[in-house]
């Protein structure tokens, strides 16, 4: 066990966690060079796209060190964006220590600081690392001494590296095995093993990833799932290298990987502990629960794929433990589900996922967050859609959630985030400079205004230069208000929404005009109408496709003509009273996306 190290790479997104990982593996010879690509441990063809990483990935790696030992390493590379950052705490909770990555051009972001908290939670190792030190315009000398600030660290303890051309490399891999410590742990120990994630295999059934903290897993062991309670053998146990490596036996201080030909997804879940059936041990304690923080329905274009679409979505919930999802029915859509979501990049990532990997086309409602609602019998109920909202007579409060926002920018874009937050209901609380160059806003806003667009808005007005995290506090009373949209008088509930009353009246009206834009003309007037309540307060009307009925008369009285106008004006009345409007999926798409 003194020859094992776990640790992990944690960064702010873009800071060049994927490269230098890549040169790690390079460098210990993990992945030869013919097979070598950039972005190696990124599967997914979504994370080659927009170059970011989606999925923890764990490796092995074996490194001869100075002193002739041979040290096996387990790495696992970490997303950097904060709609991920339930799969950095899960990578967290199996390491002892951590790679603390800072961009030398960029300086120290949000995202950096809420993953170093996190790290230091579990009390890791922290090795901090300064990236794209060869670049032009890189500051070592301003960055390190952030980082000092920030880490009350050495100058010396700071290593300064490169991934493009793996400046630094031979020096991080030392001070992993000499600062990190060794797992600790008894492999004579009853067996105890944590779930850090799992994956569904189309022909091996559900393949588990574990970090084994005391005993040995051995293959053709009868193994016990704690929390579910049930018994399975160990078919394969192996280590995790680029593909899959079986081993005889897997022991404490190791991450690895189990096989028990499990096909319900329902019986594993990331947290759980595995021990002995002959002879268990404890559960694990202290691996935090999701909390999502965005909700919308998804729903099956064709009501026959309800049961398909339910199968995709636990296949991918045992990828992505922090996707959580419901069964709900909505009068417009039919059959669906009620999924939470950690942001709107989430909510994006797994809609493109379920097209992509289970071939499923959905519509998805409009995002919100859950409110608390407060009847007049002092009845306190959980909202998670708009529908769910009582009568306005019955209601007596609306509490809605808040958050402690930290944005990091430089002070030239000072005006423009103060802009942006008031815009959005915040409240500024605190503002710190880092440095000269660097300061901390910190606001109080409610979560559902940065639910749509603040963070392309936040990014745009700084060009780039502001990070974003974001803490829930608590949940305040606010004048809230359920706005519907009615085609011809029917509500659509997928377009529902609960706003604050006073960007209800302007959100109504872009709500109309895109409608407009967006409806197909019928052979009736189309009426699209914002309300609360009974009150209208937005209306676009979409005119009808007319026929001309009067083609066929050539001169004569003017009532002939008349005449067939006014059956023809009938006919369109009646239409319009048995006529639905049907809204396209592109709509529902198009709707979410209002400028």
């Amino acid at each position: 066990m003194k020859k094992f190290r776990n640790f992990c790479v944690i960064a702010h997104i873009d800071h060049g966690k994927s490269t230098l990982s890549d040169r790690l593996l390079e460098t210990t010879q993990t992945i030869a060079q013919r097979e070598m690509k950039n972005q190696a441990l990124d599967s997914m063809d979504l994370e080659r796209e927009r170059g970011i990483t989606i999925k923890s990935h764990a490796i092995q790696m074996y490194y001869n060190h100075t002193d002739g030992q041979q040290y096996t390493f387990n790495m696992i590379d970490t997303p950097g964006h904060v709609d991920f950052s339930y799969e950095v705490s899960r990578s967290i909770a199996a390491c002892e220590g951590a790679l603390l990555l800072v961009d030398a051009t960029q300086g120290i972001q949000a995202q950096t600081i809420s993953n170093l908290y996190l790290a230091l939670e579990h009390d890791l190792e922290i090795i901090p690392i300064l990236n794209k030190v060869d670049m032009g315009t890189a500051m070592v000398e301003e960055v390190a001494d952030q980082v000092i600030e920030l880490l009350g660290c050495t100058r010396e303890e700071i290593i300064l590296a490169s991934g493009k051309t793996g400046i630094g490399v031979e020096e991080i891999l030392a001070a992993v095995v000499d600062r990190i410590p060794a797992p600790e742990g008894d492999p004579k120990a009853p067996l105890q093993a944590l779930i850090f994630d799992s994956m569904f295999n189309p022909f091996r059934g559900v393949v588990t990833y574990v970090r084994v903290l005391n005993g040995t897993l051995k293959k053709g062991d009868k193994i016990k799932f704690i929390n579910t309670d049930s018994e399975y053998f160990a078919d394969e146990v192996g280590v995790l290298q680029l593909k899959e490596i079986p081993k005889k036996e897997i022991t404490a201080g190791n991450v690895g990987y189990i096989m028990t030909g499990i096909k319900a997804s329902k019986e594993v879940h990331v947290g759980d502990t595995i021990s002995l059936s002959a002879n268990p041990a404890e559960a694990i304690q202290g691996f935090e629960v999701v909390k999502p923080m965005v909700f919308a329905g998804i729903f099956p274009i064709d009501n026959d794929d309800f049961e398909d679409l339910r199968d995709s979505l636990e296949k991918l919930q045992l990828n992505d433990a922090s996707l959580v999802f419901e069964p709900e029915t909505s009068a417009a859509l039919g059959f669906g589900f009620r999924c939470g979501f950690l942001g709107m990049l989430h909510l994006e990532i797994i809609q493109e996922r379920l097209s992509r990997e289970f071939d499923q086309d959905v519509i998805t409602t409009v995002p919100n967050v859950s409110y608390f609602a407060y009847t007049k019998k002092g009845e306190k109920l959980k909202i998670n859609t708009p529908s769910e909202l009582p009568e306005p007579t019955l209601l007596d409060r609306v509490e809605e959630p808040y958050i402690r926002a930290q944005i990091i920018t430089k002070p030239d874009y000072f005006g423009p985030i103060m802009t942006l937050a008031m815009d959005k209901r915040g409240q500024m609380t605190k503002q710190t400079y880092l440095t000269q160059e660097r300061v901390e806003l910190t606001f109080e806003l409610p979560l559902a205004e940065i639910v749509f667009d603040f963070y392309d808005r936040l990014k745009s007005i700084s060009r780039g230069y502001a990070s974003f995290d974001y803490q829930i506090v608590d949940y305040r009373a606010s004048d809230l208000v359920k706005m519907d949209i009615k085609l011809n008088g029917d509500n659509v509930d997928a377009l529902s929404a609960l706003v604050h009353r006073e960007k209800a009246v302007a959100l109504g009206r872009r709500m109309c005009k895109k409608l407009k834009e967006l409806l197909p003309r019928q052979q009736f007037v189309i009426a699209i109408q914002a309300a609360i309540g009974a009150k209208v307060i937005a209306r676009e009307t979409i005119s009808a496709m007319r026929k001309d009925v009067t083609a066929k008369c050539y001169g004569g009285d003017i009532t002939r003509k008349r005449k067939l106008l006014e059956k023809q004006k009938k006919g369109k009345k009646k239409m319009r009273q048995i006529g639905n409007v049907e809204v396209p999926q592109k709509a529902f798409l198009q709707v979410l996306k209002l400028d």
